[in-house]
């Protein structure tokens, strides 16, 4: 399923704008067409609660289940809904403000040119991995700064958080991370309560807006889950959009030549090849008709976001191809849509468009050092990421 993602689109895609699939031995919906999602992602019948969920609730799906820890990950805005989940979202929107972006931009810029001096010096005498050299620590550092996290401590969440959501790290040992997680995070937020900072951590902690304060434990839930989502879907955006440009060199002469924009890549980018494949799991508090379907009370829905990009009826019947020429805007979802819009998706698009137009700008040249078909995906169901991405820096 992993080492062959166009295969599963189509698979996906064929089957309707719902498909039956099944979860490691769990049945469940999956959402394959934009208009479909786009619907289901407002309508207040699906909701993130567990509770909400039949297959829960009778104990057919216990905490036994390989998947568990990804839905019921404790308390933050990515798992409640309705005023509550407007109550937790207000808070991090105060944090993560467009003046914010604004001011870290600077940072981003260090962080990418510090980088890239890195790659260059690893790379000078043939191959480098982009992605551990670069892709994967930029966002890290971002993230790591926005939150407060001391740079000491990023190789410890990189590798707790692959190892969460790795596909062959045992039940056992995924929840124990999880819990060695909220250890590091409750710690964290009790530092910053101590000693406050200008930091996102801080700013969750102290804000006054949008009714009552956030507990300890939903400071830590969205704490672990943003570390999650505003590093893993970068790393991804970055290294799909150079695999993409690559790919086709007469797109990338395009970009460098200065007649396409960067803008224009990254969001083709995020449509074709999503940093997210999968989004577990919503729950229907009601049946809820969809075309000839229901989704009945009590039902999981899983949300396919690159089934969803390659959509024909939204994108055309050249949906499958990467084109950074076909008309704009790029009307794609890949960050979600609704109540639940991923909130660090500017900040993704920021890391990008600094760190994308930088690596090509520094290594005009760039290319893969081995064939497009040995780059492996790393066994995760929900990311589209790689094991590695090795390159050649000037050709």
């Amino acid at each position: 399923m992993v080492q062959d993602l166009d295969g599963e689109t189509a698979r996906l895609r064929d089957a309707g704008p719902l498909a039956r699939i099944e979860l490691l031995g769990v049945p469940a919906w999956t959402v394959t067409r934009h208009a479909e999602a786009r619907q289901l992602l407002v309508d207040p019948r699906l909701v993130k609660d567990i509770d909400a969920w039949g297959l829960w609730q009778s104990g057919v799906v216990t905490h036994a289940w390989p998947l568990i820890g990804m839905i019921d990950a404790g308390r933050s805005m990515f798992t409640v809904d309705g005023e509550e989940h407007r109550r937790l979202r207000t808070k991090t929107s105060q944090a993560i403000t467009p003046r914010r972006l604004e001011a870290i931009r600077p940072d981003i810029e260090k962080f990418t040119e510090e980088l890239l001096d890195a790659l260059a010096e690893q790379g000078k005498d043939g191959v480098v991995d982009l992605k551990s050299v670069f892709a994967q620590p930029l966002p890290m550092r971002v993230v790591g700064m926005l939150m407060g996290v001391e740079e000491s401590e990023h190789a410890m969440l990189t590798k707790r958080y692959k190892a969460f959501f790795s596909m062959l790290t045992p039940h056992e040992e995924r929840m124990a991370l999880l819990a060695e997680l909220d250890v590091f995070y409750a710690g964290l937020v009790r530092e910053k309560t101590a000693r406050p900072t200008d930091d996102l951590t801080s700013a969750l902690i102290l804000a006054e807006e949008g009714g009552d304060p956030l507990t300890e434990e939903e400071v830590v839930g969205n704490l672990k889950a943003m570390v999650a989502a505003g590093h893993e879907t970068t790393i991804g955006l970055i290294l799909n959009a150079v695999r993409a440009l690559l790919a086709h060199p007469d797109q990338l002469r395009l970009v460098l030549d200065g007649e396409i924009p960067w803008e224009t890549v990254i969001e083709e980018t995020l449509r074709w090849d999503t940093p997210t494949t999968h989004l577990l799991m919503r729950f229907a508090t009601e049946d809820i008709q969809v075309g000839d379907s229901v989704i009945a009370k009590g039902e999981g829905v899983v949300i396919s976001y690159r089934v969803i990009g390659r959509d024909v009826e939204q994108h055309g019947p050249d949906a499958d191809a990467f084109d950074i020429t076909r008309p704009t805007p790029i009307r794609h979802m890949t960050f979600g849509h609704g109540p639940h819009i991923c909130p660090g998706a500017a900040l993704s698009r920021v890391e990008a468009g600094i760190a994308l137009p930088a690596l090509f700008g520094r290594f005009p040249g760039l290319r893969l050092a081995v064939p497009d078909e040995e780059i492996r995906k790393l066994p995760v169901m929900t990311q589209n990421d790689m094991e590695a991405f090795p390159v050649l820096l000037n050709g």
